[in-house]
């Protein structure tokens, strides 16, 4: 098993994520089989209960893992199904630890950051770095650990600790680090001291980089790369320029040629036995990549979404609704362009309290080519989105709504069309009468934690008797069941199914039991659907979502050839 570990100095949020996407999906260029781990200094145990508005989207696996938004990139970039395992967070492995000591494991020894919680975060990567995660169910040959946060912080250092003695268990040719550092411009002078200080702090605790990643603004100049290379000890082929670029989807052919070049030499890649049908399919994917890449943003055409979320104050929030409307743009060849729209500043409230961006936010609406609703927790903001889903209904705009946006559109189409004037979600005003609830909780959920508690992970949905008629089951290629990612405690009232259907609501996926809502779409309209579950999750870079791609392609008025095969090209999601 070969190791590439890419941290991070200077400043968090660097691009480590993407450039360890970027590096595993480079190496399946050759053939390999990679895997990929996320290393998270804090202490919660995982993602699921943090604020998107602090830490970004908490991405979820199939396996219910509620995990760091990171573990989506490598998913989307090298075409592989992670675990929870596949997400360490300081609270996993104190958990773990003081789990073993209760047990009387360590026989009685005093229990010690080193070698106790150090050997355990080892012998979770090893074991970890095997577990089959692509269609072959076969070991990785390569594994991606990103180390989260910036060398440094107090939280990281025993997993700092963990990576100095692990280089020396797996040995030299199997351990390779890539640390990623900031070279600012100032007065237009690239300066190189933060990455000598980030490189000095990095030597100082052990761990020496292979190779520096300098994320600058503008491409490197000479004798920069050279001035990084005297004063970090590092040849000048070492220090790679992640310049800035078009799209991140660019990034792995920014990297290509110097990286690959480096990384076979350094860990004798060559000596790892690879089929003829290996090597061809990492061919293919680079072909795949480049043509995909080469088309981006050279359409004529242009789609506009908006998108109404209640956290847009931190894009990262929404990470993956925003992969899969990039995904299915570039399927359908045309150039996107999201128009953020702070729910709450559409609700008539906002009329008095900041006017100005009522008028702005209604102007997106009435531009818009599509509205999307994404999923969200709490009361700010929905009728702010109930609003937003009523006019894709009365104005015939095509309309995606996801977990909480198929609850807004539900009680928007309760109340305007079945009558239930007030109507509405038993999460935002638990005292509701019961007839007056579109959206209950669910009966088998933990009402008393929070974390790991939702309906989560990978179900199955089946469409029903009589919907062949139905647009997104034609999106899904008029299959009789799908299986996506859930993240949810609420649902559609199951009472009130028969009602909706009978005024054109049709529900045209449930789960096992034919009771629990999973798909509606609303008859003859262009493209008015939403899923209880979350499809971002599982879109691929050349593979869309298939409620995504449905919806941009309606949106961008390209629904019926792409249903009709003509927008097929030759990357597909099986590479």
């Amino acid at each position: 098993m070969k190791y590439v570990v890419v941290s991070g100095g200077v400043i968090s949020g660097i691009g480590k994520g993407v450039l360890a996407s970027s590096t595993g999906m480079l190496l399946k260029t050759l053939g390999l089989k990679t895997t990929s781990i996320k290393i998270d200094p804090y202490m919660n145990i995982d993602a699921g209960t943090m604020s998107p508005l602090e830490h970004g989207e908490c991405f979820v696996l199939d396996d219910g893992g509620e995990t760091d938004l990171d573990l989506g990139n490598y998913e989307r970039y090298m075409n592989v199904t992670l675990t929870k395992d596949h997400n360490i967070t300081t609270g996993k492995i104190y958990s773990h630890v003081i789990s073993k000591e209760r047990k009387g494991d360590y026989l009685g020894k005093t229990v010690q950051i080193v070698p106790h919680l150090t050997n355990a975060i080892q012998d979770w990567i090893e074991r970890v770095a095997r577990i089959p995660v692509d269609d072959t169910g076969e070991v990785p040959d390569v594994c991606i650990i990103e180390l989260g946060g910036t060398v440094g912080d107090i939280e990281s250092a025993p997993f700092v600790e963990a990576l100095r003695q692990f280089q020396f268990r797996v040995g030299k040719e199997n351990f390779c680090l890539i640390h990623v550092s900031l070279v600012p411009v100032i007065h237009g002078e690239q300066k190189t001291k933060p990455t000598q200080a980030a490189i000095k702090d990095l030597r100082s605790l052990g761990l020496t980089p292979d190779m520096i990643a300098c994320r600058c603004a503008k491409e490197l100049d000479q004798p920069t790369i050279e001035k990084i290379a005297m004063f970090c000890h590092v040849g000048p082929r070492q220090v790679v320029n992640v310049h800035d670029v078009e799209t991140t989807y660019h990034v792995p052919l920014l990297l290509s040629q110097k990286m690959l070049a480096y990384l076979s030499e350094r860990l004798e890649l060559e000596k790892i036995q690879l089929t003829n049908e290996d090597q061809q399919i990492g061919q293919q994917l680079l072909a795949k990549w480049k043509n995909m890449t080469n088309n981006f943003g050279h359409s004529d055409h242009s789609v506009k979404i908006a998108l109404v979320g209640k956290y847009t104050n931190l894009r990262d929030s929404y990470l993956s609704v925003i992969k899969a409307l990039e995904h299915s743009s570039m399927k359908c060849r045309t150039k996107l362009e999201i128009l953020w729209v702070e729910a709450s500043d559409l609700e008539f409230e906002s009329q008095t309290t900041d006017k100005s961006k009522f008028h702005e936010s209604w102007k997106k609406i009435s531009d818009a080519d599509g509205i999307l609703v994404p999923g969200g927790f709490g009361s700010r903001g929905t009728e702010g989105m109930v609003l937003a889903a009523k006019w894709a209904r009365e104005s015939n705009v095509p309309y995606l709504g996801i977990c909480l946006g198929l609850q807004v559109a539900t009680i928007e189409f309760a109340r305007n069309v079945l009558g239930i004037k007030d109507g509405n979600s038993a999460e935002f005003h638990p005292e509701l009468p019961e007839e007056k609830q579109i959206v209950v909780y669910m009966p088998e959920i933990d009402k008393e934690n929070m974390g790991g508690t939702m309906r989560l992970g990978l179900r199955p949905t089946y469409f029903q008797k009589g919907t062949e008629w139905a647009t997104i089951r034609k999106v899904y290629g008029n299959c009789q069941s799908v299986e996506e990612r859930h993240r949810h405690r609420y649902e559609i009232n199951p009472t009130l199914l028969q009602r909706f259907e009978e005024k054109g609501l049709q529900f045209v996926g449930r789960d096992e039991s034919g009771s629990r809502c999973e798909i509606f779409e609303l008859k003859n309209h262009p493209y008015f659907v939403a899923t209880q579950y979350h499809p971002e999750y599982t879109s691929k870079v050349l593979g869309p979502s298939r409620p995504f791609l449905g919806f941009v392609a309606a949106a961008a008025g390209v629904l019926e050839p792409l249903l009709e095969g003509k927008y097929e090209y030759e990357g597909t999601a099986d590479f």
